[in-house]
């Protein structure tokens, strides 16, 4: 029998870091763990933008040719 109360969808892994969240209680070594977190989302932004103005410039550039 199926347990009606039990939810069986996947549990969303809490963030490691949420902006603006107190940082009082993190120690040094975790606070560095976050810069380093947050160092390699910003890279990983910074190079979707970067895929993202290559195919609007390649999109530019076929409809400029019309």
């Amino acid at each position: 029998m199926v347990d009606p109360f039990l939810d069986e969808r996947p549990l969303k892994s809490k963030a490691s870091h949420e902006i603006g969240q107190d940082l009082a209680t993190l120690s040094i070594d975790e606070l560095k763990e976050r810069i380093e977190q947050l160092e390699a989302e910003t890279i990983r932004l910074q190079a979707e933008i970067e895929r993202k103005q290559a195919v609007k410039s390649a999109a530019a550039d076929i409809f400029k040719a019309r």
